[in-house]
């Protein structure tokens, strides 16, 4: 048996090994955002049932900053033995496309477990604004370029990006007002100071429900249970525009195979129960899966995608 050859058995039986005996301390699970959000929500709901399907508590962690890079740099260097974990979202491949001065590579530093939530996001506008529905929107904002107002939690943010991708699908010139945060976009949109943003759709259900401010299409491809009566989008003249914010977890790169496989194994497990949907479904999205593969191509398929909207929009991080 050649030296390499004896190295890689021995790098296997080691990777066993350590698989069949994890975990045997607890687990850190990394939110990169603070308490309360829904990537909050998210993290309690599946390190709860995780704990208990591996026999070790699962502790969420929050680790805020840098529109989750601080969170992600984090698990990007954390010792891979599959007890540092993240909760990730759409951010992440976002980052990467508007800076790249990062301290870590998604593809690089970072493992896909599977994705476990996906949520729309829904155009609301102030009352003021005459459009009732997305081509009313079009139709105003090509006629008065430039003089619709939207607001962001940021350059390079969520909102900033897809808002963004709408522009570039709709050719339409929208004037971009970054905040320090969605709620004080938010507040401004109720009080009249912007037009319109492209919100998450939990931020939104209360203030169109009250009337204070109007939804004309939600971002997914078919209705969103919170808000059945708004149209997708899509069906709204942009056959093209479809985008919902992911979340999924990750481990550092350089885990053992055989824990990467096991923590799938498992989170599929809890993100197809029946309670766990029901508690995703109370976010405005739904619960989702899927093998590593899958979220990698996802992943992939999205840095590519958001990588052309930065170029498009000559966007960079503040």
């Amino acid at each position: 048996m050649s030296r390499n050859i004896f190295i890689a058995v021995l790098a296997l039986l080691a990777n066993t090994a350590i698989a069949q005996n994890y975990p045997t301390k607890p687990v850190r699970m990394v939110v990169p955002y603070a308490p309360a959000g829904v990537a909050d929500i998210l993290a309690r709901v599946i390190s709860e049932r995780l704990g208990q399907r591996l026999g070790q508590t699962v502790v969420v962690f929050n680790r805020e900053g840098g529109g989750s890079a601080v969170g992600a740099d984090l698990v990007a260097k954390a010792t891979p033995d599959g007890y540092t974990l993240l909760i990730g979202s759409t951010a992440l491949t976002m980052n990467a496309a508007v800076n790249r001065k990062l301290p870590y590579e998604v593809k690089r530093d970072l493992a896909p477990l599977s994705l476990v939530f996906e949520q729309p996001a829904v155009l609301v506008v102030h009352p003021s604004v005459s459009a009732n529905t997305v081509q009313d929107l079009i139709a105003h904002a090509r006629a008065n370029p430039g003089k619709l107002r939207y607001g962001s939690s940021g350059v390079g943010s969520v909102i900033n990006l897809v808002t963004e991708l709408f522009k570039h699908q709709a050719k339409v010139d929208l004037t971009h007002v970054p905040y320090k945060g969605v709620a004080p976009a938010m507040v401004d949109l109720v009080g009249g100071q912007i037009e319109l943003v492209m919100s998450g759709i939990t931020n939104a259900v209360p203030l169109v429900k009250s009337g204070r401010l109007k939804a004309l299409g939600v971002t997914s491809r078919k209705r969103a249970a919170v808000l059945p009566e708004v149209r997708p989008i899509v069906e709204q003249g942009l056959p093209d525009y479809e985008t919902s914010t992911w979340y999924g977890l990750f481990a550092p790169a350089a885990t053992p195979p055989p824990i990467l496989a096991r923590l799938n194994s498992e989170i599929v497990q809890i993100a197809g129960s029946a309670e766990v949907r029901e508690r995703f479904a109370n976010q405005g999205g739904e619960a989702r899966s899927t093998t590593r593969e899958e979220f990698a191509a996802l992943i992939e398929s999205d840095l590519r995608r958001w990588q052309t909207v930065v170029n498009a929009a000559g966007l960079r991080a503040e």
